[in-house]
């Protein structure tokens, strides 16, 4: 994968977690780090980065995690073979956005960002997302509510709700160059954005977010009023799969996933 501009796309994987805090995932499973967890016979981190091995013969994968992580997830890395050499670690920063920004301090070109516990990612999925950085600066994909559902009834209860549809994140994005970062500058304080008031109106202001909460917004118009308050083009790309916006997150989705990827084996 090329980016608009020739460069070589850079996959970045956050598998990081909070600081002090005991993952109850990693704690059942006996592991240090949620990204270890097992699902379906290998940790989750393994099926996001053989996705992204499939999805490119060539690219390097960035694993993002904290430094007494790094030791015991490399120790597995001889499981991808040859495929291995692509694999890099980066020490996590104290936020996401500052993790992003430490994993791609180098690059100039394109880079598509996920999570360690998107265990349902395809390389359809991620190509999808590629495909959509022709058309703007920075990507985020997104799978309609009925798609999710279809999927599992059981596997997302956060919807995003626009004048077109409610929509769900499927925990993917892509950014055409360093520039593009300047869109997800409203996470640096951490992960738990959605639950700060205060952050969300800072961020996207008060009547971006007056219009969304009223479905006065679709999605596309949305993504344009953003794209303005960040000054980056940003675009959404919509997922007919439903599964693309269920990850791992707690005890029930590490049930619907797991009961996905089982039935996904069992398909091939």
């Amino acid at each position: 994968m090329s980016g608009a501009a020739g460069g070589p796309t850079t996959f970045v994987v956050l598998a990081g977690q909070r600081a002090g805090v005991v993952n109850p995932l990693a704690a059942r499973a006996g592991v240090s780090h949620k990204c270890l967890v097992p699902i379906c016979g290998k940790a989750l981190v393994w099926w996001v980065v053989e996705a992204l091995l499939d999805a490119d013969a060539e690219a390097e994968i960035r694993l993002v995690l904290e430094e007494d992580g790094i030791a015991q997830v490399s120790a597995q890395l001889p499981r991808l073979g040859a495929s291995a050499a692509r694999v890099r670690f980066v020490p996590g920063a104290t936020s996401l956005l500052d993790s992003v920004l430490a994993a791609t301090a180098d690059l100039a070109g394109p880079v598509i960002v996920t999570t360690a516990d998107n265990v349902l990612l395809t390389p359809e999925a991620v190509a999808q997302v590629h495909g959509a950085l022709a058309h703007g600066e920075a990507v985020f994909a997104l799978a309609r509510r009925e798609a999710v559902l279809a999927a599992h009834p059981d596997g997302q209860r956060n919807f995003y709700r626009f004048r077109d549809g409610e929509y769900a994140n499927c925990n993917i994005y892509g950014l055409a160059g360093p520039h593009a970062l300047r869109a997800a500058e409203a996470f640096r304080g951490g992960g738990q954005f959605m639950k700060s008031r205060k952050r969300m109106v800072d961020a996207f202001g008060l009547l971006n977010i007056a219009l969304l909460a009223l479905g006065l917004l679709d999605l596309k118009s949305a993504a344009r009023r953003l794209s303005r308050r960040f000054g980056v083009t940003i675009t959404p790309t919509v997922f007919r799969d439903g599964a693309l916006a269920i990850d791992v997150d707690n005890e029930r989705t590490f049930a619907v996933c797991e009961e996905l990827l089982a039935r996904r084996i069992r398909a091939t």
